[in-house]
C-alpha cells in the first residue's frame, strides 16, 4: 500500500520540507497570561470579580466560540442544545454539514423529496453530545439571547490542519458518503481524506438502533485510528469502547488555536477558591471550573496539586479561556449527561434547602431527593425590588417549582415565583385536549389568531375557530392583549403545537368529548362542528382531528336535497354516533337524535349496538313482515328482543324470478317468514339486507362462498346474483360483497346479440372465475352453461324443477286463506260455460271456481261442443291470476292409472309452456307431468328453434311418480332432447365419468378387481366393476412397457374382462354411482409435477393438438398434463405445417421435460429435446411479423425471438424480398449470432444447406472490406431524404445491414433529371438496384450535400423568348404589304415562324429550365403533386415577392393535395410553414399552426424542428420554454434530453446542462443510463466544461468498468482533446483491466497504434511487452 501511496498520491501535491532545515515547531505561551489579561481581577478575592470569572453568562458568548452541548430536542428544521451554566442555542437545518446542506439544496431545486436526504429526527436523538460553534448571538424583542449554533467539521475543527492530525485525537466528523467497505468522514480539515470503514462502526451502529447505515450528515466522535501520507489520508474509529477509553496527550501536539471540546485531560488542580478551581493540564495549558462543574460528592475534598480527570466544556476564541468539568457522566468521552425523569418536570417541591448563594448569579438548593438545583437571581423573587439576600443563607429553606434541566449541569433549574409555582400550564404537555384554559391575544393574522396561554406556551385559533359564525372582521372583535377563554382542540407537544377554539358552543359545551375513535360508542351524543357540506352529507370534526359523516338520510327527519345550502362550515351541531370502526377510523353519525342523552351504562344498551354485534352474515334467522314496499319488505328479526329493522330487496326472495315476485304478492304485514339469511350491513336506510335465494344460503353453508378479494382462485365456482345487466356484460354480486364483470364474450355458449335476452337483475347464477386484477380489484367471471354446470344437466335441472315447486308450495299455504283457490289445481276436471272467443281463436271461460281469475284454453286446446263444458286444468298462474285449461278428448278421457317407476322413460306431448317448465301429458296414461326448460341456473336463452312447441311429442324420465301437491308428476327431458340445451363433454375433460355423490363401498387402494370395459377412449378406458361401480384406467397405466408410436388403449376392446388394482378415486355421487381410478400396472402412487426435471425424458400419450394455441396437448398420466409448443414438435418443417395430421389422439410419444408453465398446473415438454440456440446452430421458427423493407422478426424455440435482414433472406436478391413470407409461416433459419439476448439470423441457402454449392449471386457483405473498387454490387434504396429550406438529398443504397452506399444524383441517370419527384417515384424505399463502386470509404455511412436555394442572385438563366418589335405602322399597311409580298417571302415568313415556335418549345421542353410563373409551378405540382420540393420553391416564389398569405395559401393547398401516406413529405410543408410563421407571422399564428401540425404529424418530430426554428432564429427564451414542455410530454426520449443538453451548452449553460443530466437519469430506465451519461460527456468535450466530462467518463467506468464502448469513445476523444499523458494514463488503466482477451486484444492494438503514431521506439516497445505479459499471465492461468 506504502509503495502504491508513492506512485500514486492521493489528494494532490503536497510541498515538502527543504532538506537541511527543520521547520521549527511554534511555540505556545501559556494560556493563563490570557486569562490574566482578560480578567486581571483573578488573584484578588473580592466574591463578585471571582463571579464574573467562572460563571459563564449568555453576554460571556461570542462568535466563534467552541461549547460542549447536549441534544435537548429535534425538530425537522433545528436542534435545540442545552450548554452549560444553565444556557442553550440551537442549530439550524443548515449548520449540519456541508453534504447535508448540499442536499437541502438539490431538494428544493428539484422540488421532489431525495431518498439520500433524511431528517433531523433519523439521525440524532436527544441525549447525545456534540461540539458546537457559535455562529451568531441576536437579541430579541424581549431581550433575551437567541444563540445560533453550527455543529459543521469545517468550523468545529477549522483550527486543525492535516500535519497537526495524530492517532490518539478525538475529533467531531460528519458522514459525507456511504462506500461499499466503510464511510467517507468530513473532519472539516482541508486536504485531508477520513475514511470509516465497517468494521469500526459495527457495534455503534448496532447501539444507536437507528438503522442499518449511518446516514449522510450524521454527527460522530470520531477517533483517529492511523494518519497516512503526511496527513492526507486518516482512518478512523466510532467504536464506543475505543472512544471512551481515549485521552488527549501532550504527544497529540494539541495547541490552543485547535483544542476541541469534549477532550478528557488529566489535570492537576493549581489553585481553589469559593465559586470554582484553577487546573493546569496538558503540561502548560491553564482552565477554570465553576461551582457547577465541580463533582458534588467530592466537591469538599479537592487539594493543590490533586490530579484529576476533566473535561474540556468551553474556548473562548479570543482570550483562550478553556472551561473544564469534573462532573463523572463527561470524564468518559462519547458519554451521556443524566437525564432528569420526567414525572419531575413541573413538580412544586415545599421545602429546598439553600445550599449556597452567590450574589450575582443565584441560589444552589438541595432538593428533597438529595440533588442540586440552581435559581437565577431574577427566579428568586417576584421583582428585583422586593428580592431579601438575607432570606437565602445557608441553610434556609423555600418553596420553589422545577421548570427546567439543565443536561451539561445535570442539575434542575428551578423558581421561586409565586406565579410560576401556582401557574395551571407550565409546558405543553400539561395541556390536554378538551382543557379550558384562559388566554392572552397575541397577533391576529389571516389564518388565525395566536393566543399565549402561559410563558412558552402559544396556541392557535384558526380564523374558522374565531366565533360560531364566520367572522370576516375578526379585528374588530377582538384587539391584541385581550383576555380570552378558549378551548383545547388539538394539542402535540412533541411539535408544540397547540389548536383552540372560541366558539361558544364548544367552550361552553357539558357533552362528552370525543377526542379519539374508541371513544365513540353507538349512542353517544356530542358536539361537533361542520367542515364540509356536499350532496352525500355532511363532514363533521371533533377534537383530535376525529372525523365523522353524516349521510345524507342522516341529515334530518326530512329529506334534504341540497345540503350545502342548509348547513354551513364551521357550524357547531349535536350528534349521535351510528357506528365506528377505530381501526379504519371510519365514523358514522346521525344528526337524528332518537335517544336522549344520558349516562354511558345507557348508550351501551342501545339497539343500534346490538344490532352491530347481532348481525353476523350466513346467520340464519326468521323474520316477520313490517311493511310492503314496491321494491322489498320491510322486516324485523324475531330473534332480536329488539326487533331489528332490516330490509329484504323483492328479488332476493327466490332464486326465481316469478316466484319472487308472487311470494312478495301473497306476503301481507304481519307474516312470518323463516328461513333467511343475513346477507350484509352496508345498506343506506336500513343497515341489515337479509336474502331468502335457498341456493346461496346453501352455498354460504356449504362454505362455497369467499369472504374477501383475497381469497379468490381461477376456476372457482361461486353462487351469486346479477346485480346489473349493461350492454358489455353482466355484473354478479356474492355473498359479502364480493363484485365480479361477466363480459359478453362469456356470458353464453351461444352469441349474445343482446345482453337482456340472457339475463334480469336479480337473477341467480353460479359464476366460474376466470380472471383476477388484483391492482385494480376485478374480478373477471364465465356464466356459460358449459364451463359452470358439473356435466350432469338431468340431475340439474330436476333439481332446479323441484326447488321450484318446493316454494310454490310455500306460497300456496300462503294463499290458503283464499279456499277458492285451492281447489285449483293441474289435472283437476271442471265444468265451465264459453263467455267469449277471441280473434287468436283463444276461448275465455265463466264459472270458475275462484272468483276474480280468468279461466282460457288456446286455440289448440278447444274441443267438444256446447255452452256448459267439461276441461281439464293445464296450469295455474297465481301472479295473473290466470288458469289456463284444456277441452282435448285425449286428456278428459280416463285412462287406466298404471303403475309408474322412477327413471322410467315415457314419450309425452307437450301442452302448457310457463317461464320455468312445460306441462307434457304422457301418452299411456294422460297424466300431467312438469318437464324443466331449463337445465341450469344460467340457461335463460333459447333460439326460436330451440323452444319447445305445444303439441311436439318429447322423450321425458320420471323423477317423481307421485303426483304432488300441484298435481303434476316431476320428469326431465330424455337424452334425445338433452344434447339441445347441454354441451357433450370432451372425453379428454377428465379421466373421471360424471362426477356424482358419493356411494359407500368397501374398496380400498391396493385392492385388485374384476371388471368389463364399458367403453373405450384414446386416453383413458372406463371399466364397470358391478352395476353400481364403474373405474377408469389411464393409457399410461394399461401396459408395463409402452412402444413409442403405439396407441396402448386399442389393446383393449368393449365387453373385455381385465383385473385391475385400485390406486385411488375421489368419492363422488351420481344416482348412487360410484366412480373409481383403476390401474392395471403394478403401481401404487401417482407422481406429482415436482417429481419432473428438467431435461427428463417421459412417455405421454397425445390428447389433441390445440389450433388456437398451437400446442400439443398430451397426458404423462391420469391428473398430470403436459404440452407442446409447435416449434418444439419436430424439426422437420413439413411435419410443423399439419402437426394434427402426425400426431394421433392416444398415440404414445417420447417427450422431454423443459419445465411447468407460469400456472404451474402442466408441464412443459419437448420432442426434439432442450432447445440450443448457439452460434452456427439451425433451428425451426415462425414468422411473427414482417417490417416491409427491414426483413422479419421469427418466433423461435423457447420463447425467444430473432430477426432476419432482408439481405438474409435468400442468396439471390429479388425485387419483392418480403413477397413469400406471411405471418405464422414456418421456416428453417441459421443462427447468426447471439449476443445480450438479440438473436441475427439467415434464411441463405448457402447458410442452411451448405452441402449443396448453389450459386450465390450476392454474396453476404459483412463490413466495408468486402467491397471492392469497380465491383458490381446489388442492394436496395434507403431512403432519398430531403431537408426543409436547405435543400439536401441523401440518396442511399442499402448493401447489407451495416453497409450503406450513396450515388451521387449524376451518377443515377445519363440524362439530367430536373424532377426531383421522379427519383422518388422510379426509386422509391425498397428499390433493388445494380451499382458500381466508385470507392469505398471507411466511414459505414457517408452523407453528402448539394445545397441551393431559390434566390435572385443564383437563380440560373433562363432562355425568354423574343418578343416581335411592334410596329409603327398600321394593319392597313400591313395588309397592302403582305398583298405586294411575292410566294418565295410567304415562304421564308413561314419557316422563320416555325423556328420560333420551335424555340419556344425546346425552351418548355429545357430541363434545366426554371420555372417563371405561378402558371409553371402549377403545372409542375399537378404533375408531382405528392412532391414536397416543388411546392416549397412555389412557396419561395411567392416570398421572393414578398406575397406571404399566397405562400401561405399554397402550404395549406399542398397540405390538402399531398397523399395520407407520403407522411415525410406533408411533414417537410409543414416545417416550412413554421419557418414562414416564425419569420413573417405573430407568435400566435406560429402557435396556431404548431398545434394542428401536432396533431398531424409525429408529435416529437414537430416539437423538435420548432425548437431548430427557434434556435437557429435566436429566440432562445421560446426555444427553452418548448424544451421544457418536451421533457414533461417525452421524459421516456432520450433524444429530448440529448438535444435540450446540446442547446444549453451552446448557449454557454455549463451548470443547468449538469442538472440536466441528473434529471434525464431520474426519467430515463436505467438501462439507457450509461448511453446517456456518455452521450453528456461527449457533449461537454464539444462545447462545454472538459473537466466536467472527463470526470462524467471517469465515474461511468468506475461503475462500468467493462463497457468497452465507453472506453473507446473516452480514448477517442481524449486523443483530440487532451494531452499525451492523459491519452497514456487511460491506456494504462485499460491494459490492466481483467475483460475477455478478444477485447484485450482491441484495446492493445489501439495502444500499439498510438505509440506507433505519436510516442518513440521505447513506448511502442513498452507496449508490446505489456501484451506479453498479459499473454504470459493468462496462459499461466490456464495452465493451472
Amino acid at each position: 500500500m506504502a509503495s502504491m501511496e508513492e506512485n500514486f498520491p492521493r489528494g494532490g501535491i503536497q510541498k515538502k520540507p527543504a532538506e537541511g532545515k527543520t521547520p521549527k515547531p511554534k511555540l505556545e505561551k501559556d494560556n493563563l497570561f490570557d486569562v490574566l489579561t482578560a480578567f486581571p481581577l483573578l488573584s484578588l478575592t473580592c466574591q463578585d470579580t471571582h463571579s464574573m470569572v467562572f460563571f459563564l453568562l449568555s453576554q460571556a458568548l461570542s462568535e466563534g466560540m467552541l461549547l460542549l452541548g447536549c441534544i435537548k430536542e429535534v425538530t425537522d428544521y433545528e436542534l435545540a442544545v442545552s450548554l452549560p451554566n444553565g444556557l442553550s442555542g440551537f442549530v439550524p437545518v443548515t449548520q449540519i454539514s456541508d453534504a447535508y446542506g448540499k442536499l437541502l439544496t438539490k431538494q428544493v431545486a428539484q422540488g421532489e423529496l431525495l431518498e439520500e436526504l433524511n431528517s433531523l429526527p433519523d439521525m440524532f436523538s436527544p441525549g447525545t453530545l456534540v461540539r458546537c460553534i457559535v455562529t451568531s448571538i441576536e437579541k430579541g424583542d424581549d431581550g433575551r439571547r437567541s444563540v445560533k449554533l453550527s455543529i459543521d467539521p469545517k468550523k468545529v475543527n477549522k483550527g486543525l490542519n492535516s500535519t497537526a492530525l495524530a492517532a490518539g485525537m478525538l475529533l467531531s466528523g460528519s458522514v459525507m458518503s456511504v462506500e461499499d467497505h466503510g464511510y467517507l468522514i468530513d473532519i472539516g480539515v482541508t486536504g485531508t481524506h477520513a475514511f470509516l470503514p465497517n468494521q469500526k462502526a459495527k457495534t455503534y451502529i448496532k447501539a444507536l438502533k437507528k438503522g442499518p447505515d449511518l446516514k449522510i450528515g450524521q454527527n460522530l466522535n470520531c477517533l483517529i485510528v492511523e494518519v497516512k501520507n503526511e496527513g492526507r489520508v486518516v482512518c478512523l474509529s466510532v467504536d464506543r469502547s475505543e472512544v471512551a477509553a481515549s485521552i488527549a496527550t501532550e504527544r497529540q501536539n494539541w495547541t490552543l488555536s485547535n483544542l476541541l471540546p469534549g477532550l478528557v485531560v488529566k489535570a492537576r488542580v493549581q489553585k481553589l477558591a469559593p465559586l470554582g478551581m484553577k487546573l493546569t493540564f496538558l503540561s502548560y495549558f491553564t482552565g477554570i471550573v465553576d461551582f457547577m462543574h465541580m463533582d458534588p460528592e467530592k466537591s469538599m475534598s479537592y487539594s493543590p496539586d490533586q490530579v484529576v480527570r476533566a473535561c474540556v466544556l468551553s474556548v473562548h476564541p479570543t482570550s483562550r479561556v478553556v472551561r473544564l468539568t469534573l462532573l463523572p457522566s463527561f470524564l468518559h468521552a462519547g458519554g451521556a449527561p443524566r437525564q432528569l425523569p420526567g414525572q419531575r418536570m413541573g413538580a412544586v417541591l415545599e421545602e429546598a434547602t439553600v445550599k449556597a448563594f452567590y450574589k450575582q448569579f443565584g441560589a444552589v438548593f438541595e432538593l428533597d431527593d438529595g440533588t442540586l438545583a440552581f435559581a437565577r437571581l431574577k427566579h428568586l423573587s417576584k421583582t428585583r425590588k422586593s428580592f431579601k439576600p438575607g432570606a437565602f443563607k445557608e441553610g434556609y429553606k423555600h418553596k420553589c417549582r422545577i421548570i427546567d434541566y439543565s443536561l451539561m449541569d445535570e442539575m434542575c433549574i428551578v423558581s421561586l415565583k409565586h406565579q410560576i409555582i401556582e401557574a395551571q400550564f407550565l409546558q405543553y404537555q400539561d395541556i390536554h385536549t378538551g382543557d379550558v384554559v384562559q388566554g392572552k391575544v397575541l397577533s391576529l393574522k389571516p389564518i388565525g389568531m395566536q393566543v399565549k396561554v402561559a410563558d412558552g406556551i402559544r396556541g392557535l385559533v384558526p380564523s374558522l375557530h374565531l366565533s360560531d359564525v364566520i367572522l370576516k372582521q375578526p379585528e374588530k372583535k377582538y384587539n391584541i392583549g385581550d383576555e380570552v377563554k378558549c378551548r383545547v382542540l388539538e394539542c402535540n407537544p412533541e411539535g408544540k403545537k397547540l389548536i383552540l377554539t372560541l366558539k361558544k358552543s364548544l367552550v361552553q359545551s357539558k357533552l362528552p368529548v370525543l377526542s379519539n375513535y374508541e371513544d365513540a360508542k353507538p349512542g353517544l351524543i356530542t358536539h361537533g362542528f361542520v367542515v364540509c357540506a356536499r350532496e352525500f352529507g355532511c363532514i363533521m370534526k371533533f377534537y383530535n382531528d376525529v372525523k365523522g359523516l353524516v349521510p345524507k338520510n342522516e341529515l334530518g327527519s326530512e329529506p334534504i336535497s341540497c345540503p350545502d345550502k342548509v348547513f354551513y362550515e364551521g357550524q357547531v351541531l349535536k350528534v349521535m354516533v351510528l357506528k365506528c370502526e377505530p381501526q379504519q377510523e371510519r365514523l358514522l353519525l346521525s344528526f337524528k337524535l332518537t335517544s336522549k342523552p344520558g349516562p354511558e351504562d345507557k348508550w351501551k344498551c342501545t339497539p343500534k349496538e346490538k344490532q352491530e354485534v347481532k348481525c353476523q352474515i350466513g346467520e340464519i334467522v326468521d323474520v316477520k313482515i313490517c311493511k310492503k314496499k314496491d321494491n322489498g319488505l320491510e322486516v324485523s328479526i324475531l330473534e332480536d328482543e329488539d326487533n331489528v329493522v332490516a330490509w329484504i330487496p323483492m328479488l332476493h326472495l327466490s332464486d326465481f324470478v316469478a316466484t319472487s315476485k308472487l311470494l312478495w304478492q301473497s306476503l301481507q304485514e304481519g307474516d312470518v317468514l323463516p328461513r333467511v339469511m343475513y346477507l350484509s350491513d352496508k345498506g343506506e336506510n336500513i343497515h341489515v339486507f337479509l336474502i331468502r335465494k335457498s341456493a346461496v344460503i346453501s352455498a354460504v353453508q356449504e362454505e362455497q362462498v369467499v369472504r374477501s378479494f383475497s381469497e379468490i382462485q381461477p376456476g372457482m365456482l361461486l353462487t351469486g346474483y346479477v346485480r346489473n345487466v349493461m350492454p358489455f356484460g353482466v355484473f354478479v354480486e356474492f355473498p359479502f360483497g364480493v363484485t365480479g364483470l361477466a363480459p359478453k364474450v362469456s356470458m353464453s355458449d351461444k352469441f349474445v346479440t343482446d345482453t337482456k335476452d340472457h339475463f334480469v337483475v336479480g337473477q341467480t347464477v353460479i359464476a366460474k372465475v376466470m380472471s383476477i386484477d388484483e391492482e385494480k380489484q376485478r374480478v373477471l367471471l364465465n356464466l356459460k352453461v358449459s364451463e359452470c354446470s358439473s356435466g350432469d344437466s338431468a340431475a340439474e335441472s330436476f333439481a332446479l324443477l323441484n326447488q321450484y315447486f318446493k316454494e310454490l308450495k310455500e306460497i300456496k299455504d300462503l294463499l290458503k286463506r283464499d279456499p277458492s283457490i285451492c281447489e285449483l289445481v293441474p289435472g283437476k276436471r271442471v265444468h265451465l260455460i264459453v263467455q267469449d272467443v277471441r280473434e287468436d281463436g283463444s276461448a275465455l271461460f265463466s264459472g270458475s271456481p275462484a272468483t276474480g281469475w280468468t279461466v282460457t284454453a288456446t286455440r289448440y286446446h278447444l274441443g267438444g261442443e256446447g255452452l256448459s263444458l267439461k276441461a281439464l286444468i293445464l296450469h295455474v298462474d297465481a301472479l295473473k291470476c290466470e288458469v289456463y285449461v284444456s277441452l282435448r278428448e285425449e286428456l278428459l278421457k280416463q285412462k287406466p292409472k298404471r303403475r309408474l317407476r322412477e327413471n322410467s322413460q315415457h314419450s309425452a306431448v307437450v301442452q302448457h309452456i310457463t317461464e320455468h317448465f312445460a306441462v307434457a301429458s304422457l301418452l299411456e296414461t294422460a297424466q300431467l307431468a312438469a318437464v324443466p326448460i331449463a337445465c341450469h341456473f344460467n340457461d335463460t336463452f333459447r333460439f326460436d328453434s330451440e323452444k319447445l312447441r305445444v303439441g311436439q311429442t318429447v322423450s321425458v324420465t320420471l323423477k317423481a311418480v307421485k303426483e304432488n301437491h300441484h298435481g303434476v308428476l316431476l320428469a326431465v327431458q330424455g337424452p334425445a332432447k338433452k344434447n339441445v340445451f347441454v354441451r357433450v363433454r370432451n372425453e379428454s375433460e377428465t379421466a373421471l365419468e360424471e362426477m356424482l355423490p358419493a356411494v359407500k363401498h368397501s374398496l380400498s387402494p391396493g385392492d385388485l378387481v374384476t371388471g368389463t370395459v364399458k367403453s373405450v377412449k384414446p386416453t383413458h378406458v372406463t371399466v364397470a366393476i358391478d352395476d353400481k361401480l364403474t373405474g377408469s384406467i389411464h393409457a399410461s397405466r394399461i401396459l408395463d412397457e409402452v412402444p413409442i408410436g403405439s396407441f396402448p388403449t386399442s389393446t383393449l376392446k368393449t365387453g373385455q374382462k381385465v383385473t385391475a388394482r385400485v390406486i385411488g378415486g375421489p368419492k363422488l355421487e351420481i344416482e348412487g354411482e360410484f366412480t373409481a381410478m383403476l390401474n392395471l400396472k403394478e403401481e401404487n402412487s401417482l407422481k406429482e409435477l415436482g417429481l419432473y426435471n428438467v431435461g427428463q425424458t417421459i412417455t405421454c400419450f397425445v390428447k389433441k393438438y390445440n389450433m388456437l394455441k398451437n400446442w400439443l396437448e398430451v397426458e404423462v398420466g391420469p391428473d398430470i398434463r403436459g404440452r407442446v409448443p409447435l416449434l418444439l414438435l419436430s424439426p422437420n418443417t413439413k411435419v410443423l405445417k399439419h402437426p394434427e395430421k402426425v400426431f394421433k389422439n392416444g398415440q404414445a410419444i417420447s417427450a422431454t421435460v423443459t419445465g411447468t408453465d407460469a400456472s404451474g398446473t402442466n408441464l412443459c415438454l419437448s420432442l426434439t429435446g432442450i432447445p440450443s440456440l448457439e452460434q452456427g446452430t439451425i433451428s425451426v421458427g415462425m414468422v411473427m411479423k414482417v417490417t416491409p423493407h427491414t426483413g422479419l422478426t421469427i418466433a423461435l424455440p423457447g420463447g425467444k425471438t430473432g430477426k432476419v435482414s432482408i439481405f438474409h433472406l435468400n442468396d439471390t436478391y429479388t425485387e419483392d424480398p418480403l413477397g413469400n413470407f406471411k405471418v405464422g409461416k414456418i421456416v428453417r433459419c441459421y443462427i447468426l449470432s447471439n449476443e445480450n439476448g438479440k438473436i441475427q439470423l439467415s434464411l441463405r441457402q448457402s447458410r442452411l444447406n451448405p452441402k449443396i454449392n448453389s450459386k450465390v449471386e450476392d454474396i453476404e457483405i459483412e463490413s466495408i472490406k468486402d467491397v471492392k473498387k469497380g465491383q458490381l454490387v446489388r442492394g436496395y434504396v434507403k431512403s432519398i431524404k430531403l431537408v426543409i429550406f436547405i435543400f439536401c438529398f441523401l440518396p442511399l443504397l442499402r448493401l447489407s445491414t451495416s453497409i450503406l452506399g450513396r450515388i451521387l444524383f449524376q451518377n443515377v441517370s445519363p440524362y439530367f433529371v430536373q424532377k426531383h419527384s421522379l427519383y422518388e417515384k422510379y426509386l422509391p424505399e425498397g428499390k433493388l438496384l445494380t451499382a458500381k463502386v466508385k470507392k469505398p470509404s471507411e466511414a459505414p455511412r457517408l452523407q453528402v450535400s448539394m445545397g441551393f436555394t431559390w434566390d435572385e442572385d443564383n437563380a440560373m438563366d433562363i432562355p425568354v423568348l423574343d418578343q416581335k418589335e411592334e410596329s409603327s405602322e398600321s394593319e392597313e399597311e400591313e395588309d397592302t404589304q403582305s398583298k405586294k409580298r411575292t410566294k418565295k417571302e410567304k415562304e421564308l415568313e413561314k419557316q422563320k415562324k416555325e423556328k420560333e415556335l420551335c424555340k419556344v418549345e425546346a425552351a418548355l421542353m429545357d430541363p434545366s429550365r426554371q420555372p417563371q410563373s405561378a402558371d409553371d409551378f402549377d403545372r409542375l405540382v399537378l404533375g408531382s403533386p405528392n412532391s414536397s420540393i416543388l411546392w416549397l420553391q412555389y412557396m419561395a416564389f411567392h416570398l421572393q415577392a414578398t406575397e406571404i398569405e399566397k405562400a401561405r395559401a399554397v402550404a395549406e393547398r399542398a397540405l390538402k393535395t399531398i397523399s395520407f401516406r407520403e407522411e415525410q413529405e406533408k411533414l417537410n410543408v409543414w416545417v416550412a410553414l413554421l419557418n414562414l410563421e416564425n419569420m413573417y407571422g405573430t407568435e400566435e399564428t406560429l402557435m396556431k399552426v404548431f398545434e394542428r401540425a401536432v396533431q398531424y404529424n409525429e408529435p416529437l418530430k414537430v416539437f423538435q424542428h420548432l425548437c431548430d426554428i427557434y434556435a437557429s432564429s435566436e429566440k432562445y427564451k421560446q426555444a427553452e420554454e418548448l424544451y421544457q414542455t418536451m421533457l414533461k410530454r417525452f421524459r421516456q426520449e432520450k433524444s429530448v434530453w440529448l438535444k435540450y443538453a446540446s442547446f444549453l451548452l451552446k448557449q454557454g449553460q455549463a451548470e443547468a446542462t449538469h442538472r440536466l443530466l441528473e434529471r434525464a437519469l431520474k426519467a430515463l430506465p436505467t438501462k439507457e443510463h450509461v448511453d446517456v451519461i456518455s452521450k453528456f460527456a461527449q457533449l461537454e468535450f464539444h462545447s462545454g466544461d472538459t473537466e466536467h466530462a472527463r470526470a462524467l467518463f471517469e465515474s461511468t467506468l468506475s461503475s462500468y468498468p467493462k463497457r468497452t464502448d465507453v472506453w473507446s469513445i473516452y480514448m477517442d476523444i481524449m486523443i483530440k482533446h487532451g494531452s499525451q499523458k492523459e491519452v497514456r494514463d487511460i491506456f494504462e488503466r485499460v491494459i490492466h483491466l481483467s475483460l475477455a482477451p478478444k477485447k484485450m486484444k482491441f484495446f492493445f492494438k489501439r495502444y500499439l497504434d498510438y505509440e506507433k503514431k505519436f510516442g518513440t521506439a521505447e513506448s511502442v516497445l513498452a507496449v508490446k511487452r505489456a501484451a506479453l505479459e498479459y499473454v504470459e499471465t493468462k496462459s499461466s492461468l490456464a495452465d493451472t
